[in-house]
C-alpha cells in the first residue's frame, strides 16, 4: 500500500499502570489511556496495574510483547526520580531499539504545561518485538500531553510523514 492509500487502522493497545497505591478505583491516569485510545478508534488488549517493580513491571512488558497480538503499550507511571521509580530501569533493557525522540518530544512539549519541572520526568519509548512502548509519568496530565500531542498520530497510519504503524507486528 502506498502512503497516499494509508488510512487509519485500529492497533491493539496494552495499557500498564505502575503504582504502589493506585486501585482501578482511582486509576485516573490509566482510565484515560483507555479513553482516549478506544475514543479514537483503538482497541484495548489488557489492562493492568503492578506495583512499582524492575521484575513485576517487566514481567508484564514481556508477556505483552511476546504476544502477537499486543502492537502497541502505554505505561504511566514509575518515570520520576524516588527511590521507587524503576519504570525506565524495567523497560528500557527490553528494547530492541529506543525511540529517543520521544522522551525529547514529551520534555518539549511537556516544558510549554510545567516549565522546567519537565526535567523530572523520564518518559521513554522503544520498541520491543515489533511492539511500540512508550513510558510516561503518573499524572493524568502527561498522560494527557503524551497521547495528544505525540503518540496518537504516530498511531494513525494516516499520519504524514510517518508514523509507527508500519513497525508493528500484525
Amino acid at each position: 500500500m502506498g502512503h497516499a492509500e494509508s488510512k487509519f487502522e485500529p492497533a491493539n493497545i496494552a495499557v500498564l499502570t505502575v503504582s504502589d497505591t493506585r486501585t482501578e478505583e482511582n486509576d485516573t491516569s490509566g482510565r484515560y489511556f483507555v479513553d482516549a485510545l478506544e475514543d479514537a478508534g483503538h482497541k484495548l488488549a489488557d489492562k493492568k496495574i503492578v506495583k512499582d517493580d524492575i521484575y513485576q513491571i517487566r514481567a508484564i512488558i514481556s508477556q505483552w510483547v511476546a504476544d502477537e497480538s499486543v502492537q502497541a503499550v502505554l505505561i504511566t507511571g514509575g518515570t520520576g526520580f524516588t527511590s521507587r521509580d524503576s519504570t525506565p530501569e524495567a523497560v528500557r533493557p527490553l528494547f530492541d531499539k529506543e525511540v529517543e525522540g520521544f522522551g525529547e518530544l514529551f520534555r518539549a512539549v511537556s516544558y510549554e504545561e510545567i516549565g522546567t519541572s519537565t526535567i523530572q520526568s523520564r518518559a521513554i519509548a522503544g520498541f520491543a518485538n515489533h511492539t511500540v512502548i512508550f513510558a510516561m509519568p503518573g499524572s493524568t496530565g502527561a498522560c494527557r500531553t503524551g497521547w495528544t500531542k505525540i503518540i496518537r498520530q504516530q498511531m494513525d497510519a494516516s499520519h504524514r510523514p510517518c508514523n509507527f504503524m508500519p513497525h508493528l507486528k500484525g
